[in-house]
C-alpha cells in the first residue's frame, strides 16, 4: 500500500467522530452501520483510485447522513415551521416529554392494564381514568375510542338504534376528511331528524319535532366554522330540561376537548368539557389530540348509566384503544392538574400561549444562527400563526417568522431540499421565499435546521 493510500486512510475521521457530528438525529445502531458502509465504500475508492486525493469530512458526514436517510422509516420526525400547531399532516398534537416517561414506563414492560392490583382478579382498562376525568370534568364515567368519529358513532349506535336523533340544521357539518356527522348518524342506525334552519333554531323547534321515535338530542359544536350575523340557538341547559323532561340524553359532540379557559391568550371563547357538563349535557365527546394536546383518541364522558351500556356494545371492540394510547392520555391528563403545568409541559399549549415578543426572541435567535451560511438571505418578519385542527378556524396568533430565500434556488426547489433533509423541515412559502414560523418550532431544533442548511448551500456550490 503507497503512502500517498495510507495518507488519505489515516485522514478519514473514526466512527466514534462522526457518531458524535451526527448527534441524536439517528439510532445509535443505525448510524454506526452506516458510517461503516461509508468508510469502506470510500477506501475502496481510494485503492482504485477513484478518490485520489484527501476527502472533507464534510463530505463525508454528507454522505452517511444519504445512507441514513434512504433507510430511515417511512414515518418519521418531521420539524414543523408552517406556524398551524395543531397540523392535521403533521401529526397534530405534538406529545408532552411527560408522556414519553410514562409511555417508557408502561409500554415496553408488562403492565397492569387489565388487572386489578388491589383485587389479584381481571380488570378494565378504562377504570385507570375515572378517577382523573371526575377531578377534571365532574364526569361520573369515561370510555375512550379510536378518535371521535368513533366515539360518536359508539354513542349514537348506543342510544339511538332505529331511533331518530334531532339536530339543528346548522349543526350537520363535515369534521374532516369527508366525514359528515348525517353519516356517522345513519352509520349507527340512527335516523337524522333536522330541526330549524342554517342559521336560526329555537327549542320550540325541538319541541314540536319529539315524537315517540325519538332517542336522542344530539348538540355539535361547530368548532370548525362559524356562522355570524342574524343567528340564535337555544341555550345547553333550555335543551337538557327539554331533553330530560322527555326522558331522552342530550348528547353533546364538542369536537376539540377543552379543559380550560383559553380567554387568557387573547382567544375568543369556546366551551370547556365541564361547563357542557354543568349546564345538563348527558354524554360529551371530543378529540384527545386537539386542544387537549394529547395522543389521537375519542374520549367519551358523562353519567355512568349511559356509558355502562356503551361498554356492552360489541362495536366497542373494534374501536377501543391500546396500552400506549391510554398511557399517554392519563399522562396528559395528569398534567392537567396543576394549569401553570399544563401550559408549560403540554407543547400545543405552549405553543398557542407563546406571546409576540416571545416569538420575535426566537426568531431572532434562528436568523442570527443562519446568517452566516452563504449565499442564504436570511430575514425575520412579522407573521401570522394558526391554532388548526378545525379549532378557532377565524382567529390568527401574532408571530414571527424567519425568511429564507436565495440565488442558489428557487422557493419550490429549497422548501424541496428542506423537505428531503436527513430531518425533515416543512416550511411554508410566501413572496416566493420559504417561511419558517418559530411558534411551531423548538428552540432546539434549531441546530438541525442550521446543519440541513449548511449541507444544502454546501452541496449547492459544489454542483456549480
Amino acid at each position: 500500500m503507497s503512502k500517498e493510500i495510507q495518507h488519505i486512510f489515516a485522514s478519514l475521521p473514526s466512527v466514534d467522530v462522526l457518531l458524535k457530528q451526527l448527534g441524536s438525529d439517528f439510532p445509535q445502531g443505525a448510524a454506526k452501520e452506516a458510517i461503516q458502509k461509508v468508510l469502506t465504500s470510500i477506501r475502496k475508492e481510494v485503492i482504485d483510485g477513484t478518490q485520489k486525493s484527501v476527502i472533507d469530512h464534510a463530505e463525508v458526514l454528507t454522505r452517511i447522513q444519504k445512507e441514513l436517510t434512504e433507510k430511515q422509516f417511512a414515518l418519521r420526525r418531521v420539524i414543523n415551521g408552517t406556524g398551524t400547531v395543531i397540523h392535521t399532516n403533521l401529526g397534530r398534537s405534538s406529545l408532552s416529554q411527560k408522556v414519553q416517561e410514562q409511555l417508557l414506563a408502561t409500554s415496553f414492560h408488562y403492565s397492569n392494564l387489565e388487572f386489578d392490583l388491589e383485587s389479584g382478579k381481571r380488570g378494565s382498562r378504562y377504570s385507570h381514568l375515572v378517577s382523573i376525568v371526575k377531578k377534571l370534568t365532574g364526569a361520573e364515567d369515561v370510555l375512550v375510542v379510536n378518535n371521535n368519529a368513533a366515539a360518536v358513532l359508539l354513542v349514537l349506535s348506543t342510544l339511538t338504534q332505529e331511533k331518530e336523533v334531532l339536530v339543528s340544521r346548522g349543526e350537520l357539518v363535515e369534521i374532516g376528511g369527508a366525514f359528515r356527522i348525517p353519516d356517522v348518524i345513519t352509520s349507527s342506525g340512527g335516523t337524522i331528524k333536522e330541526v330549524g334552519t342554517t342559521n336560526k333554531t329555537h327549542l320550540a323547534d325541538y319541541e314540536t319535532a319529539l315524537t315517540e321515535e325519538t332517542g336522542a338530542v344530539l348538540k355539535v359544536h361547530t368548532s370548525n366554522y362559524r356562522i355570524v350575523g342574524f343567528t340564535e340557538t337555544p341555550e345547553l341547559s333550555e335543551l337538557a330540561e327539554l331533553a330530560h323532561a322527555n326522558d331522552l340524553p342530550l348528547i353533546n359532540d364538542l369536537g376539540s376537548g377543552l379543559l380550560l379557559d383559553m380567554r387568557p391568550f387573547g382567544l375568543p371563547y369556546e366551551p370547556t368539557v365541564k361547563e357542557v357538563l354543568e349546564q345538563g349535557c348527558d354524554v360529551v365527546t371530543f378529540s384527545g389530540d386537539k386542544l387537549l394536546g394529547g395522543p389521537q383518541a375519542g374520549i367519551i364522558v358523562g353519567k355512568r348509566a349511559y356509558i355502562e351500556k356503551m361498554k356492552k356494545n360489541q362495536l366497542l371492540r373494534a374501536l377501543r384503544i391500546d396500552k400506549m394510547t391510554l398511557s399517554a392520555l392519563e399522562a396528559t391528563l395528569a398534567l392537567y392538574l396543576n394549569e401553570k403545568e399544563a401550559l408549560q409541559a403540554i407543547p400545543t399549549l405552549e405553543m398557542i400561549g407563546l406571546s409576540e415578543a416571545a416569538c420575535l426572541e426566537k426568531a431572532t435567535k434562528l436568523a442570527t444562527m443562519l446568517k452566516p451560511i452563504s449565499h442564504l438571505n436570511v430575514e425575520v418578519e412579522k407573521d401570522s400563526s394558526k391554532i388548526g385542527g378545525g379549532s378557532y378556524p377565524e382567529h390568527l396568533l401574532p408571530t414571527y417568522a424567519v425568511v429564507l430565500n436565495s440565488s442558489e434556488f428557487s422557493a419550490a426547489e429549497l422548501q424541496e431540499k428542506l423537505r428531503q433533509g436527513a430531518t425533515p423541515i416543512i416550511s411554508r412559502i410566501k413572496n416566493e421565499a420559504n417561511l419558517l414560523d418559530v411558534r411551531t418550532i423548538a428552540s432546539d431544533e434549531f441546530s438541525l435546521i442550521q446543519k440541513s442548511l449548511q449541507i444544502i448551500f454546501k452541496e449547492g456550490k459544489e454542483e456549480k
